[in-house]
């Protein structure tokens, strides 16, 4: 661990001072980016401050990298925010990037230096295993996540199916249907991101209608806003399973939170000592 302190003033400005000399040595600054917005700008006045100690090598490690759902211009005039934080944190100085399930990969295109991007199934994986679940089906809650969920239904040799949903707005799901048969069958739900958890809550209450055994749902990121909380106490879930790479900031017997430390450690070692860390991708071998 290094000597680093944060440094705060009355009117909440902020000060990182390294309190040791990193000249010339290899720097992990390790920081999600989740709200409020302090958390990037800590980030990138940390890499900055490095690079200014004549750090060898900077490695921003973010296990949560936020604005990720900003990626592109869905409507006129937005911005592409995911785009501008890969600016920013190449700019301040990082001279490389890990993190853990961008919301979409392409994000990694962004960067102009090198992205590890690692994935969480290698955490889920043991956890789904040790569940013994014979009738074991995969569902996406959504279009977008076809992809990483069928990874995951190819690993166990499983079906998957599809929830798909029109919104009316942001957070607010208008309508959903699935396609696939789930009746008699332990559903697993995957996502990137719960975020107020209405989209799960709803999957879930249908899975259910539609014959399910029971429902699972699996996310790397627990955003958890608004009343989400209480959406998934309250929701036909056995259980939701999320990683570590946001603080929880409420209490809910139904979440089980799994740890990235020892993912994120080989990752940081290999890359320290240039090897491979094709090993992490445990889906991408055979059972």
């Amino acid at each position: 661990m290094g000597d680093l302190k944060i440094q705060k003033f009355s009117d909440g400005e902020f000060q990182p001072v390294f309190n040791e000399s990193i000249r010339g040595d290899y720097v992990f600054l390790v920081q999600s980016t989740f709200a409020p917005a302090d958390n990037l700008m800590e980030l990138l006045m940390m890499i900055d401050a490095a690079r200014r100690a004549s750090a060898g090598y900077i490695t921003a490690v973010i296990p949560y990298f936020g604005l990720a759902r900003q990626d592109r211009k869905d409507k006129p005039r937005v911005s592409i925010a995911s785009k501008l934080v890969a600016n920013l944190l190449t700019t301040a100085g990082a001279d490389r990037v890990m993190t853990m399930d961008l919301h979409a990969p392409q994000i990694q295109g962004f960067f102009d230096i090198p992205v590890d991007h690692l994935d969480a199934s290698a955490i889920f994986i043991p956890y789904i295993e040790q569940l013994k679940m014979k009738n074991l089906i995969f569902a996406s809650p959504d279009v977008g996540s076809t992809n990483r969920v069928r990874e995951v239904a190819k690993y166990f040799e499983a079906d998957m199916v599809i929830c798909d949903k029109q919104r009316k707005r942001a957070n607010e799901i208008a309508a959903m249907t699935v396609i696939g048969d789930v009746t008699g069958r332990d559903v697993i739900l995957i996502d990137d991101i719960c975020d107020t958890a209405g989209t799960l809550s709803k999957s879930a209450a249908i899975l259910k209608e539609k014959g399910a055994l029971s429902v699972r749902a699996f996310c790397t990121h627990p955003v958890l806003s608004g009343n989400a909380y209480q959406n998934v106490q309250n929701s036909v879930l056995e259980e939701l399973v999320v990683c570590d790479t946001i603080p929880l900031r409420g209490d809910c017997i139904k979440i089980k939170v799994l740890s990235t430390a020892d993912l994120f450690a080989v990752a940081i070692r290999n890359t320290f000592e240039n090897k491979s860390i094709s090993e992490l991708f445990i889906h991408h071998g055979k059972r």
